[in-house]
């Protein structure tokens, strides 16, 4: 269906469906902002006290190994390991946890707290490597590639308006106690990178909007489809149900039609059938068909009628039967079993053709 047919917003449904499958209009821009902003606050906020902390740290570490003979035992080394821990806890800890707060925060205010499980679960569509080369290849990466360009150029553009006046002041202080010098120093990467912050989280807010905008755009619908929609909405029960009835049916009806075309069937034997394709298009072999009981039974009598090899395989049936969907890949895990079941096929074909 063409893009430009598709003209309407998309309904209510069509979002919550979207949102079950994991498609939500998110910025990773955005998120990586407002955690460098909470960075940079973590470090003005506790920065002293960091310092503080290592350099303590540090000359009691270096005053302890002065007098190695308390440190080459278990113990020793024990004590020093547990110091170093507490003095990172307690610096760098408060930082990593303002950071990660952050992070959860601009996430929920992005897409809501609705957590779904339907975009963690392996999908094998993805291990295509034609897919695969598409997503590196194609102009989709290729647009990607040039707004990642042009971001970097302009956080650098906005740096280095900050740091070029300050080289002077820099290069005037030559004679500076290192103190003062660190402060100097200090309070002039603060700026830069306060900066590169706001910069930064400017972007990012540009690129939720947009992000937004493409989100709409890929779930917009046509007409006709939200006429379907207002029409199953509007049905009484009993028709909504006829209508997933007549669904099931003609999605049953078009798996029974792929049979034929199957490489294999898989089975219980009699309680499980799992039909399988493997065209060397794909990278593993497709579930076409699968079912159990008097589905099961129908499946092995049209393999059967059109001369399909069926192979006995308790394990492997159920767990194709279980862990696959129509049209999905195998999943890894279940190569090798597959891959025997194939070879055995094969060599039963090659021989009865040598035998004819």
């Amino acid at each position: 269906m063409a893009d430009h047919d598709k003209t309407e917003k998309p309904t209510g449904k069509r979002k919550k469906e979207a949102r079950k499958q994991g498609q939500v209009a998110k910025s990773p821009d955005l998120n990586g902002s407002v955690v460098l902003v909470a960075g940079l606050i973590g470090l003005t906020a506790v920065g002293p006290s960091i310092v503080s902390g290592i350099s303590g740290s540090m000359r009691s570490t270096f005053q302890d190994i002065s007098t190695p003979g308390d440190y080459t035992t278990s113990a020793g080394l024990h004590e020093l390991f547990s110091a170093g821990m507490h003095t990172l806890l307690t610096t760098v800890a408060p930082i990593a946890a303002m950071c990660m707060a952050a992070g959860v925060i601009v996430n929920v205010a992005q897409v809501s707290f609705k957590p779904t499980a339907e975009a963690i679960k392996p999908n094998f569509q993805k291990l295509n490597p034609a897919a695969g080369f598409k997503n590196v290849f194609g102009i989709r990466m290729v647009s990607e590639g040039l707004k990642a360009l042009t971001k970097v150029v302009a956080v650098g553009i906005v740096v280095a308006m900050a740091l070029i006046p300050q080289l002077t002041s820099l290069g005037a202080s030559i004679d500076t106690p290192p103190a003062a010098l660190g402060m100097l120093i200090n309070t002039s990467i603060m700026g830069i990178a306060e900066r590169a912050a706001i910069a930064y989280v400017l972007i990012g807010i540009l690129d939720y909007i947009y992000q937004r905008h493409r989100h709409n755009k890929q779930l917009k619908m046509t007409k006709q489809e939200v006429k379907e929609e207002g029409r199953q909405q509007n049905a009484p029960p009993e028709v909504r149900a006829a209508i997933r009835r007549r669904q099931v049916q003609a999605a049953r009806a078009r798996m029974m039609a792929a049979i034929p075309q199957a490489d294999v069937v898989v089975t219980n034997p009699t309680h499980f059938a799992v039909a399988l394709s493997y065209d060397g298009n794909h990278p593993a072999p497709i579930v076409v068909a699968k079912g159990q009981d008097l589905v099961a039974k129908q499946i092995r009598r049209i393999a059967e009628e059109n001369n399909v090899p069926i192979v006995p395989d308790p394990p492997l049936a159920r767990s194709l039967h279980s862990s696959v969907e129509i049209g999905q890949m195998i999943p890894a895990e279940l190569y090798a079993a597959v891959a025997q079941v194939l070879a055995f096929v094969y060599r039963m074909a090659g021989r009865r053709k040598a035998a004819a």
